[in-house]
């Protein structure tokens, strides 16, 4: 009867983890038996920086905030690295992109040397000396990877896009509304670019709604851009001529502080998808989350509309909770969910911790 009891017990707990506060949600997202980071600093790789002329220990300090892509049949991760300085402020030091592989999401391997970094091209005043940050990625029908990112020169943090075919040849093509309006929002803070993707034949895929591409981004709101290229892109706006939010923060919620797109959305049945980073605010948020902690909710937009909000969470479907999530250089603790791939019938979903490292979740088998 005892051994009944315990195995019900156990049945009923599984199954609370595994319940979804809304049916259109992905996942649900389970962290690895033992969940550790896959990805953390190491003073063991160096780079000749174009910068300073200098050999620099590029990711000893941390590694964090990462894009996800399938390529080949394996899941790559590009992550954002910083190389250690003496102290540790945010925003003080020079980012650039690492690459790790994974051929059966358990064991990932890195390159040694980033693959994507500020040097001495025609991006210049935009990405020195604060580097390119917080990627995402996505991938056209035809093959062709798109890269958004902020370029960083410790002025303005703008949002950019650069293209390969290959993932290690890039085109930068620099910040992303230079051109709309005669640079109307180019000195204007814009970051964190998640464009629209769909699964076909079991990979995701940069998506068109009514001939155009889209792409959530932005903090503290988050606001919507169109483009027909996905190089060239169109903000929206609203009637007072000014870009109008699509998702904001809300008071009373894990979410009050602010809302910051995550990985690419997905295109479902329901509508699209949007997994986003939240900040709280304990006196005016959750209590019980702390101050400035970051956690993860999602909302469904109209999959015609899509700027038209259906529903958002209630909870956090992922915060804050294991010792490597909350101690690293944002010691208020982060799950800032980014990168998502669907690899061998699961999705994976890859988050920075603490602005330190590179966790992961996993969804159960479909």
């Amino acid at each position: 009867m005892k051994k009944i009891l315990l195995l019900l017990a156990v049945f009923i707990s599984n199954l609370a983890v595994l319940a979804q506060e809304k049916p259109w949600m992905l996942g649900p997202f389970l962290r690895p038996e033992n969940a550790r980071p896959i990805i953390s600093p190491t003073e063991k790789t160096s780079f000749q920086d174009p910068m300073s002329g200098r050999s620099v220990e590029w990711e000893s300090m941390a590694t964090f905030n990462p894009a996800a892509i399938l390529k080949d049949g394996k899941i790559h991760i590009l992550y954002r690295a910083e190389e250690k300085l003496g102290e540790k402020e945010i925003g003080g030091h020079t980012s650039r992109l690492g690459l790790a592989v994974s051929e059966d999401g358990e064991t990932y391997i890195r390159q040694s040397e980033p693959i994507f970094f500020p040097t001495n091209d025609n991006q210049k005043e935009f990405e020195w000396t604060g580097g390119t940050e917080d990627p995402r990625i996505v991938q056209t029908e035809d093959g062709l990877f798109v890269l958004t990112y902020t370029q960083w020169n410790r002025e303005f943090p703008r949002l950019a896009v650069a293209t390969s075919k290959d993932l290690k040849a890039w085109e930068k093509h620099g910040p992303i509304f230079k051109e709309f309006k005669d640079g109307k929002y180019h000195n204007r803070e814009t970051k964190s670019g998640a464009i629209v993707t769909e699964l076909k034949d079991g990979k995701l895929v940069a998506a068109k709604i009514h001939g155009k591409y889209w792409m959530y981004f932005g903090v503290p709101h988050i606001w919507l851009a169109s483009s027909e290229d996905l190089v060239h892109w169109e903000p929206i706006e609203g009637s007072d001529g000014n870009i109008a939010p699509v998702l904001s923060p809300r008071l009373g919620y894990f979410d009050s502080w602010l809302v910051e797109a995550g990985p690419p959305p997905v295109l479902t049945k329901d509508g699209i998808v949007v997994l986003y980073n939240a900040g709280n605010q304990k006196d005016i948020g959750v209590k019980e989350l702390g101050n400035r902690v970051y956690t993860a909710g999602q909302a469904l937009f109209d999959k015609d509309e899509p700027w038209k909000l259906h529903d958002r969470t209630d909870e956090p479907f992922l915060k804050p909770e294991l010792p490597f999530e909350k101690s690293g250089q944002y010691v208020d603790g982060t799950t800032f969910v980014e990168g998502l791939v669907y690899f061998k019938n699961q999705w994976f979903l890859y988050y920075g911790t603490a602005d330190s490292m590179v966790g992961v979740v996993i969804s159960p088998y479909d």
